[in-house]
């Protein structure tokens, strides 16, 4: 009753419109942001790989040489291996983090705009319960009528 309520003026389609369409905008950038690190990443791997097969190809006729430079490109690779995933999962937190920050702005205005079961939460059963409220707004606004007013 309180949730029918809240959404009889309209507003709450709007609301929730607006903050799915952010929602929508800020993951599509951190996939962007985040398919760029691993390409970046990709291509220096790649640069890497090259220079070192470059260098034992000018140290092929000097064996004592080789295996010593052998090694110490194994070596760099893994240590470069290491670093760049290190900066993904990094760069992956920040991601969960941000996400979280943006449910947490989400749950603030839908509670100030009235919404029942809307209020900053982390607790998986409570946003369960909201996830459904949400996507029954959701689905609720796309089987109105034209003449009510969004």
């Amino acid at each position: 009753n309180q949730l029918i309520s809240s959404l009889l003026d309209g507003t709450v389609f709007s609301i929730v419109q607006g903050l799915q369409e952010i929602q929508s905008l800020a993951e599509k950038n951190l996939s962007n942001e985040r398919n760029r690190l691993v390409k970046i990443t990709k291509e220096q791997e790649n640069d890497l790989i090259r220079k070192h097969r470059e260098d034992e190809q000018r140290c092929a006729d000097r064996p004592q040489h080789l295996n010593l430079l052998q090694a110490a490109n194994k070596r760099e690779l893994e240590a470069f291996l290491k670093r760049t995933n290190e900066e993904q999962q990094r760069f992956d937190m920040k991601v969960i983090l941000e996400l979280d920050q943006k449910v947490l702005e989400q749950q603030t205005t839908l509670e100030k705009a009235g919404v029942p079961f809307m209020y900053a939460t982390n607790k998986p059963n409570d946003v369960r319960l909201q996830m459904f409220t949400l996507e029954f707004i959701q689905k609720l606004s796309q089987s109105l009528p034209p003449s009510f007013n969004l």
